[in-house]
């Protein structure tokens, strides 16, 4: 049965997954031929109280190549002119009088789910609280390493950096965690660490982890690098060497010739821009599946209607 809303990771089975990345396929199939109109009698806001260019742009094309239209704002904190701090549930429902669905930015976790329960048309997640979720970039991660690496099922994957407070790694570790005998490596600074209520999750589903705190050890193992940036300005001078968890030549040396390097973009210097160069760089093709998984999600909801 197709989702109502997206709200979290966790609602997606690995039928439904697998359904999503059928729909996937065939939206890249849309997009080389022009796109399509079969949905231009539908009309999406795009409704961010934190801006966010790539997960905006990707949505609002994702709309459009599927032949709606787009009402957008970046700045939904100040959505009522008369009441600059207008409650959310009172803005989406006024918004969802004037659209059929709905795509949140929110700097509060919860707050998709607060408003899923008043909205009349579908919810989207897209990224929410400083460590709550991002499910539509997970699940284009998870096409992503589907895609390239041709399976889910067995597979060993690295997250590295700063993952403590990491939506887009909470969201896809939830993911990960249904497919079988795979193996997550948390590469991290102690205090960066993975939270957890996210090993506890693990643990319940039988889902082997390893926490290292470098990533010489981890990278030959693995067939999947997430990169992860670490926010310079939270680190005292000298407390962390921030090189050990950078991805350039020398890591590339160690890693598999099948393994793939992912990042969620933007980048800063985790990722030497030399590193383009190698096939194993799956960034751009990562970003580019955006567009084709959010047509496929919107698709989706616009069915459950």
């Amino acid at each position: 049965m197709n989702p109502k809303h997206i709200i979290e990771s966790q609602q997606f089975t690995v039928p439904l997954l697998m359904e999503l990345f059928e729909r996937t396929r065939q939206m890249k199939k849309i997009v080389a031929r022009g796109g399509t109109r079969d949905y231009e009698r539908k009309i999406m806001a795009a409704l961010f109280y934190q801006p966010s260019t790539r997960t905006r742009f990707s949505f609002e094309a994702a709309m459009m190549r599927l032949g709606g239209r787009v009402l957008a704002t970046e700045k939904a904190g100040a959505f009522s002119s008369a009441i600059p701090g207008e409650r959310l549930e009172d803005t989406v429902r006024v918004t969802a009088d004037n659209c059929d669905v709905i795509v949140l930015r929110h700097n509060e976790e919860g707050a998709t789910a607060r408003a899923a329960g008043v909205s009349s048309v579908p919810v989207i997640n897209a990224g929410e609280g400083p460590g709550g979720q991002h499910p539509t970039q997970a699940l284009l991660d998870l096409y992503t390493i589907y895609d390239e690496c041709k399976t889910l099922d067995g597979l060993s994957v690295a997250m590295v950096g700063a993952l403590g407070k990491s939506r887009t790694g909470r969201s896809l570790t939830y993911l990960l965690g249904k497919f079988a005998r795979v193996r997550l490596y948390f590469v991290a600074p102690p205090r960066m660490q993975i939270s957890p209520d996210i090993l506890a999750y693990l643990d319940r589903h039988n889902v082997s982890y390893e926490l290292a705190d470098g990533p010489d050890d981890i990278l030959p193992r693995v067939d999947v690098v997430y990169q992860k940036p670490i926010d310079r300005t939270r680190i005292h001078d000298g407390e962390i060497n921030l090189a050990a968890y950078n991805i350039g030549a020398d890591s590339l040396a160690r890693m598999k010739r099948s393994a793939i390097v992912m990042h969620a973009l933007p980048r800063g210097p985790e990722i030497d821009p030399l590193v383009d160069r190698d096939p194993r760089a799956a960034y751009f093709r990562q970003s580019r599946n955006g567009l084709f998984v959010r047509m496929a999600l919107l698709t989706m909801l616009f069915e459950s209607e």
